[in-house]
């Protein structure tokens, strides 16, 4: 079966799982980048092991975001997929979701520790903490692992969709990352300012363990960047005539 997807999505979802290796966010096929088409109930995810040097196109798979089938493709979609969909479903404004296992989140990860706030770099663009979710426990292993990883996530935030615009990322215990965004690209830009912030905090917690800033500097550059009174950038430029 074909399934009909809103133009640009698979290209779209192709460059960003690309994109992976080039921003260093790879080791060998770890990782993968998927795109939700919401109003034709599908979203598109990179197939499982197939290395990003050989990645095109027709390689990537279409799955239903009611069940999980897979709607298009001749491949066996990511493993993480049920992860994905759980995430789609539960967060309405998620658009693109990305994970990796990148070197210094992971670190976090591993540890059970949020990636901590500690300045203007990581208040940019997470208002508040990474946090790391519990460990799973052994019935949510053995059953459903993969939609039960989006569960812990879920849970942690406690189902709530603003919490989840609002620090697009999460830490799985003992896993590693999970970013998302509105866009394929934008879940993979998360991505790499989780991990960009994971390395920063490792260095800064290494040269002073408790170096809490101001809330009011990390409100600033939160707030500037995002919501109704955001200032930061330019609109897209008009098309030359």
């Amino acid at each position: 079966m074909t399934a009909h997807v809103r133009d640009g999505l698979r290209q779209e979802v192709l460059d960003a799982n690309l994109a992976i290796p080039q921003v260093g966010l790879a080791t060998l096929t770890w990782g993968n980048v998927s795109g939700v088409d919401r109003e034709a109930g599908v979203f598109v995810i990179k197939p499982s092991g197939v290395p990003y040097e050989d990645l095109v196109l027709d390689h990537l798979v279409t799955v239903r975001l009611s069940d999980g089938a897979v709607v298009d493709g001749d491949l066996r979609p990511s493993t993480d997929t049920e992860t994905h969909r759980c995430l789609y479903r539960a967060f309405p404004s998620i658009g693109g979701v990305t994970h990796t296992h990148s070197t210094h989140a992971v670190a976090f990860a591993q540890a059970r520790r949020d990636i901590p706030v500690l300045g203007t770099t990581h208040a940019d663009t997470f208002n508040g903490p990474i946090p790391c979710t519990p460990d799973l426990t052994a019935d949510q292993c053995v059953k459903d692992y993969e939609y039960n990883t989006g569960r812990v996530i879920v849970d942690m935030l406690d189902g709530d969709d603003q919490k989840a615009v609002e620090v697009p990322a999460a830490l799985v215990a003992h896993h590693g990352p999970f970013t998302w965004g509105t866009t394929a690209r934008k879940s993979l830009e998360h991505a790499i300012i989780c991990e960009a912030v994971a390395d920063i905090a490792l260095h800064t917690m290494a040269l002073s363990p408790t170096a809490p800033p101001p809330p009011h500097l990390l409100n600033r550059h939160y707030t500037r960047k995002h919501g109704p009174d955001a200032y930061y950038g330019n609109p897209t430029p008009a098309p030359a005539l």
